[in-house]
């Protein structure tokens, strides 16, 4: 197993809290991660059906056959067992006593939210990240070949070609997790419209016009979107709301969780077929944005990530605020940098204040660049951007990033 940077904080959490949740996308690895913490503790997959009846027609007598020490997986298809956790969590007094892993971040949420408020710590594992891979010694050869490979483990446990991975995870995907989230008739065209969301990965959404390509309205795209967001195939970055004196753009960007699954759903298969493809640039900004994104996450904390455009279209890629404090990242695929990559950083500047806001540039070359008003690093080295932020101490317990949006 590659380890997972999540590990501390949630051993830590583990010693604090009756309950420890951690969701993420299928296959990320919570499982793995939550036998790899606590290895003597029984597994029950509430997928299964028996475990599931047996949680919900007798939830006293299951928590009493199970405690002590147990994991409960995929525990949103037994909802019903949440405020019985409750109970028997009180009255039993213990920390640690149940992990709860889950896929399906609102309706898990939502129970937690509802029965489990200040008894449970949530955290969120997402694919592996690039650090993690560094650390493991399976360093990506390049930025292209990571972006087409995406991080989901078994690709490097198994060794599973991303083409053979991604289509069979789609179907997975698309058959039997949507279908339990919402009822979707037409497959069929879910699957359109997941691909046609992977071609405007990076841009800001617009429901309207997504609905005209695929003949359904906005209505529908928005309930869509929402089922991709539930579970962890999408997110929504948020616009930078602060008014610098100019009209600003509101609406948000879509973003994956995982790169390698945007290039499958564009049938974008190798290096060279990334290179020559429209999205390569949004892609590198994807990856990159996620990168960020993992390092707040792997280490228990609730990231506050936007981006910026004003009526002249000038953009700023990421902002990470942090307190009274502005990071402004500027990222490009491309490799050898020029003054085009830096004029909206330093315009950003002037309109906030010089005093709070750092400018970093992340491209998709192979030298860091310390200058003495910009950090410029190549795409191996983004997570330095955050490093110091993500290393100090956390308080967990709180709602998933996104949650701001």
């Amino acid at each position: 197993m590659i380890p997972r940077q999540l590990e501390a904080k949630a051993n830590e959490l583990l010693g604090k809290y009756p309950l420890l949740a951690v969701t993420g996308p299928r296959q990320s690895g919570k499982t793995t991660l939550a036998q790899r913490l606590r290895p003597d503790y029984v597994y029950i997959n509430l997928e299964l059906e028996e475990n599931r009846n047996f949680a919900e027609n007798d939830p006293h007598g299951f928590l009493q056959a199970y405690q002590g020490g147990v994991i409960l997986d995929e525990v949103q298809y037994a909802p019903l067992l949440f405020p019985y956790l409750k109970h028997y969590t009180d009255q039993r007094g213990k920390t640690g006593e149940y992990i709860l892993a889950g896929s399906q971040q609102f309706l898990l949420l939502e129970k937690i939210t509802q029965s489990l408020a200040g008894r449970v710590a949530l955290l969120q594992l997402l694919p592996l990240s690039l650090t993690e891979l560094q650390m493991a010694g399976l360093p990506p050869a390049s930025a292209e070949d990571f972006i087409l490979k995406g991080g989901y483990p078994r690709l490097y446990d198994q060794q599973i070609e991303a083409t053979d991975f991604y289509p069979s995870y789609v179907r997975t995907y698309v058959e039997r997790d949507v279908r339990q989230i919402v009822n979707v008739t037409d497959l069929r065209l879910f699957r359109q419209f997941l691909t046609a969301c992977a071609g405007r990965a990076g841009q800001i959404v617009n429901f309207q016009e997504l609905g005209n390509v695929l003949g359904i309205d906005s209505k529908t795209v928005k309930s869509w979107v929402g089922i991709l967001e539930a579970s962890f195939i999408v997110f929504l970055l948020p616009s930078y709301h602060r008014n610098f004196d100019k009209r600003i753009v509101k609406s948000p960007k879509l973003y994956f969780y995982d790169t390698g699954l945007v290039c499958s759903l564009l049938n974008i298969k190798t290096v060279e077929q990334l290179n020559a493809h429209f999205a390569k640039g949004a892609l590198f900004e994807n990856m990159v944005i996620v990168e960020l994104l993992k390092q707040y996450l792997h280490s228990g904390g609730n990231p506050a990530f936007y981006f910026w455009q004003d009526s002249n279209m000038r953009e700023i890629d990421l902002l990470i605020e942090e307190g009274a404090q502005l990071k402004a990242v500027e990222i490009k695929a491309g490799k050898t940098i020029n003054t085009d990559f830096t004029k909206n950083l330093y315009a950003f500047q002037t309109l906030a204040g010089a005093e709070t806001v750092q400018l970093f540039l992340v491209y998709g070359g192979d030298m860091a660049q310390p200058r003495s008003n910009l950090q410029v690093l190549p795409w191996n080295m983004a997570a330095k951007i955050v490093q110091e932020i993500t290393s100090r101490p956390t308080h967990s317990a709180n709602p998933p990033p996104g949650s701001q949006n």
